[in-house]
C-alpha cells in the first residue's frame, strides 16, 4: 500500500517572498547605480585631463620644431603630431576651445597661434572646478 503524505505540498514562492526578492533587488540596484555613474565621471575627467596633457604637450613640440604655433588643431594632425584630434569625452565632439597667443609674444608675430587648449562642456566637475578652466 502506498502511503500519500498527509498536507499540503509547497509549489513555488509565496507572493510575500517574492515581494522580500524584489525589494532586496531594489536596494542593491539603487546602491549600485550611482557607484557606477561616479565611476564613468571619473574615467571621462581621467580622460579629459589625458587628452589635455596630450594636446598642450604637442602644441608646445610643434611650436618648438616649427618655430610658430599652429593655427588650428588639424595642423598638428596634418603634421603628424597626432593622428587624430581627440574627442572630448563631456561634448563627443573633438570642439576644444582654443586660447590664442598674444601677437606681442608670439614666435611667429604674423601669425598668432594656439597655445593652450580648454573642454568646451559648461558642466562641473566633481571637484567643483569647471572643466572648461581645466
Amino acid at each position: 500500500m502506498r502511503c500519500e503524505p498527509t498536507g499540503r505540498r509547497s509549489r513555488g514562492f509565496t507572493l510575500i517572498e517574492m515581494m522580500i526578492v524584489v525589494s532586496l533587488i531594489l536596494i542593491l540596484v539603487s546602491i549600485a547605480l550611482p557607484v557606477y555613474n561616479r565611476a564613468i565621471l571619473r574615467a571621462k575627467e581621467g580622460v579629459l585631463k589625458q587628452d589635455l596633457f596630450t594636446l598642450r604637450q604637442v602644441i608646445d613640440q610643434y611650436t618648438l620644431d616649427k618655430k610658430k604655433a599652429p593655427q588650428a588643431l588639424d595642423d598638428i594632425v596634418t603634421a603628424g603630431y597626432l593622428k587624430v584630434v581627440p574627442k572630448d569625452p563631456f561634448t563627443n565632439e573633438a570642439n576644444w576651445t582654443l586660447d590664442q597667443e598674444d601677437a606681442t609674444t608670439a614666435a611667429d608675430e604674423q601669425e598668432p597661434g594656439i597655445i593652450d587648449v580648454h573642454s568646451s562642456s559648461n558642466l562641473t566637475a566633481t571637484d567643483g572646478t569647471a572643466y572648461s578652466s581645466w
